[in-house]
């Protein structure tokens, strides 16, 4: 994979934050991985870079995970975003697919990631 991308990790958490994010620059050492601990910074950073990858919390102090998904899915239609949350309640589920969104199950391990960001790219 040797085309640069970049990804946008929304958590509250700062270790859960730092953890996915060494998950993701030990495989792609070239790709950019920003970070935001709420969601206005989140989107504050979206429209000054566009990313291909948007991680994101649904537990958030204001805005949850679907809210935010939501607003970045129709300002960027073309970028994976993926709901990464511990709370796995089918409703969160089906709501994050019906917005677009992937789900991803918390907590996150490197092969998750990883194995997520490799099927995207298969994709492309």
């Amino acid at each position: 994979m040797s085309q640069n991308r970049s990804v946008l990790l929304v958590d509250d958490s700062k270790f859960a934050r730092l953890l996915v994010k060494a998950f993701i620059t030990s495989n792609y050492a070239d790709w950019r991985v920003d970070e935001a601990e709420e969601a206005e910074k989140a989107q504050a950073m979206a429209a000054e870079h566009a990313y291909d990858y948007l991680l994101i919390d649904f537990n958030m102090p204001g805005m949850n995970g679907l809210e935010l998904g939501e607003k970045l899915r129709a300002a960027y239609p073309d970028a994976a975003i993926a709901l990464l949350t511990a709370n796995i309640q089918k409703e969160i589920q089906n709501k994050a697919h019906g917005l677009g969104m992937d789900f991803l199950a918390k907590p996150p391990t490197e092969e998750k990631i990883c194995d997520y960001l490799k099927g995207k790219e298969a994709g492309r």
